[in-house]
C-alpha cells in the first residue's frame, strides 16, 4: 500500500517549483482571454457583417479550430513556424521563451473561435428592433454595433466569456507538450525531485479545482446580478 507523504511540500519548495509556473498558467489564460475575445469579436462581427467571402472566412475558421484539438495546433505552431518568427517577439530568446509565446498566439487565435461563436449569439440574442433603432439615426454598421449592439451584449455574455476563461485555464496544462513552464510542469519537476509523483499530481489537481471552483462561483454570482438587472 503506497504511503502518501506532503513532508517536501514546503515554502521553499513551492517558490522554487511552483510559483513561476503559477505565474505563466495565470497570466497566459488572461492574456489569451483579451486577446481571444478581441480576435472572436472581429471574427462574429464578419460572420455577421452579410458580406458573403468574409461571412464564408470567418466561418471556415471558426469551424476548423472547433473542429481541431488544442494540443495538436500547440504543435503546429511550434514545429511548423520558423524560430526566426518568435524572434520578432522583443523580451527573450530560447527554447522556453520561444514556448511561451508559442503558447499565447496560438491559444489566442484556438479561442477566438469559441469566443467568436459567444459574441455572435450574444448579438443575435438582442431583439431586432435596437439594430433597426441605430439604423433609423442614421449609423452606420460599425457605429451600431460599437455604441448600441455590444454595450448591451456583452453584459449577457460575461458570465459565459468567464465560463469559457475556466476551460481556458484548464486547458493550459496542454502547454507541456511544447516545454512551457507552467504550474503543472512546476509539478511535476517537484515530483521528480522528491520522488512524490502521485503527492504532486494530487496537489495539482487541488490547485486546478480550487482556482476553477472560484471562478464558477464568481460566474454564479454573476448571473445572480444579472437576472436582478433585468
Amino acid at each position: 500500500m503506497t504511503t502518501l507523504d506532503f513532508s517536501f511540500y514546503t515554502w521553499a519548495n513551492i517558490s522554487n517549483y511552483l510559483i513561476s509556473g503559477l505565474y505563466f498558467s495565470i497570466s497566459l489564460t488572461i492574456a489569451a482571454t483579451i486577446g481571444g475575445i478581441a480576435l472572436g469579436t472581429i471574427i462574429a462581427l464578419l460572420r455577421l457583417s452579410g458580406i458573403k467571402p468574409l461571412v464564408y472566412l470567418s466561418t471556415w475558421y471558426v469551424n476548423v479550430f472547433r473542429s481541431v484539438p488544442l494540443v495538436m495546433v500547440l504543435l503546429w505552431f511550434f514545429l511548423l513556424v520558423p524560430s526566426s518568427f518568435y524572434d520578432l517577439f522583443p523580451g527573450g530568446s530560447g527554447q522556453k521563451y520561444r514556448a511561451e509565446i508559442c503558447a499565447l498566439i496560438t491559444f489566442i487565435v484556438f479561442e477566438a473561435a469559441f469566443f467568436s461563436e459567444i459574441v455572435r449569439a450574444g448579438i443575435q440574442s438582442l431583439p431586432r428592433g435596437q439594430s433597426s433603432a441605430g439604423q433609423a439615426l442614421g449609423m452606420t454598421y460599425g457605429q451600431n454595433m460599437r455604441y448600441i449592439i455590444l454595450p448591451q451584449a456583452i453584459r449577457n455574455m460575461l458570465p459565459v466569456f468567464l465560463t469559457q476563461t475556466i476551460v481556458l485555464f484548464q486547458d493550459t496544462s496542454l502547454v507541456y507538450a511544447i516545454g512551457a513552464y507552467d504550474i503543472l510542469k512546476g509539478f511535476e519537476i517537484m515530483g521528480n525531485t522528491f520522488g512524490r509523483r502521485i503527492e504532486t499530481y494530487l496537489l495539482a489537481a487541488v490547485v486546478y479545482f480550487a482556482i476553477s471552483f472560484f471562478l464558477s462561483m464568481l460566474v454564479k454570482r454573476l448571473n445572480q446580478k444579472i437576472r436582478i438587472v433585468r
